[in-house]
């Protein structure tokens, strides 16, 4: 009996702390929102001030979540490795990668070593999540009940998957389950539409005002990432576009400063095998004269089934190399990549407040931001380039494109090349810089560096595309407006098109055919700009597709590839009938100008949302960035459908003129919110049809002019 009453007696005692903590964290939550404000403009774009940097994150964070808590939650379901939890038990290897990088308690370890600075942010990350979750019981989070300050250690660096998702999960399943099918060595689809961005930096010399200018051209998938400006009474006061649920604007400018990332094929990862040795009930691995032992590890990973949530447990290794993510062979692989998440976080949030290039040099130093270059201007008048920057050096002995041998102390990694040390471009002659996620030899036209001054695995980077069409409108470049920039930054030519379709005309020869001989004289006509109402694009998008389909080398016409396949004459007449063919059949005929093809459609805010020929759509004149469109605009058939919907590219732009005052442009495709009932879910597609981009408001007087709502974190809208 008097067990049962100490007992009761405990529990009641606990349940009165639960809350009281409960009660002194909303009053917590409560207090930080009154000391923020959020002010929504004429297109929705939050802009949110706060006392201190911590504030402003709250209601970053906050504000995210109005927009579309459900793009928030995926990423940090997935990053924190419980996507299997969500989409079933397909998705038990992504959630097991994640482990073996970091563990939940190795997260929470990496927390702890942050400095306090950072931990505030963090705080405020979770706290800002959490009290929109608490005012929105109808949110209904689908994983995560309850975020937490350790969680950004995970999604610390803002690129689309970051460097982890290079990490093949069917290789690591493969490790584990040896009758997998290894899809890995499956060729990779070559008319995906290209995933990076575009960076152009303009000089004083040649801008019409005298100031440094920047574009920003992110081509991601859309609804990717929000646009945001965040202010703080600490000196924050950043505007662009911050990737779902991250407490740092990734791609913007503030006053002084602005970048913009380009992905980048900086070789930053390596593979080692292994030699391993079982014996007495040990794993170990050869490294040298010694034997070491491998590190084991157990998770256990929660998956849906129907309506329940089953369990597995993994057992992981890791070497001092890293996590062993598949075999070669007999021989395990362990795969290093960059995974710093204190100064990675440190990185990206100390990127935003920077004054001047002297301190965004200092600020790259820090060098952990590995899958990206970095395009650059300041108020200062300084125009600069950043190829990669987390650079391993590597003994030149030997092929790091290749796995090395992991028993000899030789392949290891030497430290990180410094940036001075690294690919750096600083005010050029010629005025401007340009990266396309192409390679830096072009990245400044005849003052670009050189390919003989630095080792092979630094810039393996090809040249494409877009890069020779930058190149070429940046050559006649002078006077430069942002309304001018913008119009440099969407040229309609289509380089790619300028070597296939002579090679087309000269292989069909004196055609007699009806119908070919009049899509021929068309093409002969054409000028290789696009345009909604120019047929001559649908035939050629679909022609270069075919022929990418059959020969995959049409990259050949702007690198050395002289193993690439040259089509012959009869090879590229069959391609060019299917492709008549095949329009004919799918659209009812192949005389249709582009934009009746070329659609941009919005129907739903789900994540998949897919797509409807019958339901309504702006026409689009912009094209892939296959062909080396500048503004690209990556577009597919759904399963349902022939005409083609986009689905990745422009999608967040800015144009940014530095100066006394910071002065930008800016469009966001589709609109910020992912609600469908919002006014801002597609007020803004037609402008992205028309190019039509909307001023930025940037300074508190031009906000409170075009804020239509005010109002603080919980309170009504």
């Amino acid at each position: 009996m008097l067990k049962r009453i100490v007992f009761l007696i405990a529990l009641l005692a606990f349940f009165s702390c639960q809350k009281e903590n409960t009660s002194d964290e909303l009053g917590r939550w409560e207090a930080q929102a009154e000391r923020v404000e959020i002010i929504r403009d004429d297109f929705g774009v939050p802009h949110i001030y706060g006392k201190s940097d911590a504030d402003a994150v709250f209601g970053l964070l906050y504000a995210q979540c109005e927009d579309d808590f459900r793009r928030v939650e995926r990423n940090y379901v997935w990053a924190i490795g419980r996507l299997a939890e969500l989409e079933g038990e397909e998705a038990l290897y992504s959630d097991l990668r994640a482990n073996l990088y970091m563990t939940e308690a190795e997260a929470k370890a990496a927390y702890e070593t942050a400095p306090d600075w950072l931990k505030e942010l963090c705080v405020a990350f979770a706290d800002g999540i959490n009290y929109y979750l608490h005012t929105h019981p109808e949110a209904n989070p689908q994983v995560i009940t309850r975020y937490e300050p350790w969680m950004p250690m995970f999604f610390f660096e803002g690129s689309i998957g970051g460097d982890i998702e290079s990490i093949s999960t069917a290789r690591l399943q493969a490790f584990y389950e040896q009758d997998a099918v290894l899809a890995w060595n499956e060729p990779a689809d070559i008319l995906a539409e290209p995933q990076g961005s575009n960076g152009i930096a303009i000089a004083p010399s040649l801008s019409e005002s005298g100031n440094a200018m920047l574009l920003i051209n992110p081509h991601t998938s859309f609804y990717f990432r929000p646009e945001v400006h965040v202010v703080s009474e600490e000196g924050l006061n950043v505007y662009g576009a911050v990737t779902w649920g991250q407490f740092f604007v990734y791609q913007g400018f503030n006053e002084k400063t602005g970048w913009i990332h380009t992905s980048t094929f900086v070789d930053f990862k390596d593979e080692f095998e292994e030699e391993i040795v079982e014996s007495d009930g040990k794993i170990q691995y050869k490294y040298g004269e010694e034997l070491r032992d491998v590190q084991q590890q157990t998770v256990t990973l929660k998956y849906k089934s129907g309506e329940e949530l089953r369990e597995k447990e993994f057992t992981f290794y890791r070497t001092h190399h890293g996590p062993i993510t598949h075999k070669s062979g007999t021989k395990w692989v362990a795969t290093k990549i960059n995974w710093d998440p204190v100064n990675a976080l440190s990185q990206s949030y100390r990127r935003t407040k920077l004054a001047n290039y002297a301190e965004f040099k200092d600020m790259m130093n820090i060098r952990t931001n590995s899958s990206n270059n970095t395009v650059f201007a300041d108020g200062d008048g300084n125009i600069a380039y950043f190829h990669g920057n987390f650079i391993p050096k590597r003994n030149p002995e030997f092929d790091f494109s290749k796995p090395v041998d992991g028993s000899n102390p030789a392949t290891d990694w030497q430290g990180l090349h410094t940036v001075d040390e690294s690919i750096l471009i600083l005010n050029p002659e010629n005025g401007w810089i340009q990266n396309c996620n192409s390679t830096p030899f072009t990245a400044a036209g005849d003052f670009s560096p050189k390919r003989e001054d630095f080792p092979p695995y630094m810039a393996p980077d090809a040249e494409n595309f877009r890069a020779v069409h930058a190149v070429k409108v940046l050559k006649g470049a002078e006077k430069l407006n942002l309304d001018s920039f913008i119009e440099l930054a969407y040229d309609p030519y289509l380089p790619a098109f300028e070597y296939l379709i002579p090679e087309l005309l000269a292989a069909m020869g004196a055609v007699q055919d009806g119908e070919q001989k009049q899509v021929l004289e068309l093409l002969k006509a054409w000028d290789y700009r696009t345009s909604k109402e120019s047929v001559a694009m649908t035939v050629a998008h679909f022609y270069g597709e075919n022929y990418q389909r059959a020969f995959r080398s049409a990259a050949r016409f702007v690198n050395e590839m002289p193993t690439a396949k040259v089509p012959n004459q009869a090879e590229i007449r069959e391609v060019f009938g299917k492709t008549i063919a095949q329009l004919n059949a799918d659209l009812g005929t192949w005389n249709k100008p582009w934009g009746e093809v070329n659609r941009f459609q919005r129907l739903s805010g789900a994540i998949d949302a897919g797509f409807d020929d019958d339901q309504p759509y702006v026409p689009i004149g912009l094209a892939s960035g296959n062909w080396g469109a500048l503004a690209a605009y990556g577009a597919r058939a759904g399963e349902n459908t022939k005409n083609l919907y986009g689905y990745r590219g422009n999608s967040f732009v800015a144009v940014v003129e530095f100066g006394e005052r910071v002065r930008a442009k800016s469009l966001l495709a589709g609109g910020q919110s992912g609600d469908p009932t919002s006014p801002h879910f597609f007020d803004q597609a037609q402008r992205y049809a028309d190019v039509q981009f909307k001023e930025v408001a940037f300074y508190r007087e031009d906000v409170e002019i075009r804020g239509l709502e005010h109002y603080r974190p919980g309170s009504a809208r």
